[in-house]
């Protein structure tokens, strides 16, 4: 069983912990972008060589990939733009598709 480990901050200025969970708990989990946008939601998770090399994130109903995609179903975030892993997954912006409100309309 894979498992994932994310850093989190310390607030009495300590040592980072790491916390670990498995992959199949990040199934589902709902996807925002760094600046809270709600990005999508996690469908897998892309192992290589034992590591994880990447996510499969689904455009979801009022998502912001639901909004930028015409005719594909999500995207593939390369795990070094994942910023937080928890009870949501936060990914850097720079892993949005380019987009304007103008081109949805």
């Amino acid at each position: 069983m894979h498992s994932v480990s994310h850093k989190y901050h310390n607030p009495t200025g300590g040592q980072k912990m790491l916390k670990m969970r498995n992959i199949s708990e990040t199934i589902n989990l709902m996807v925002f972008t760094e600046t809270g946008d709600k990005f999508g939601e996690v469908e897998e998770a892309i192992l290589s060589k034992n590591k994880i090399d990447g996510w499969k994130i689904r455009a979801t109903r009022d998502s912001f990939l639901a909004k930028a995609l015409t005719g594909a179903r999500g995207v593939i975030v390369p795990h070094n733009l994942v910023k937080s892993i928890g009870d949501v997954m936060i990914v850097s912006k720079a892993a949005a598709p380019s987009y304007s409100e103008e081109e949805a309309q």
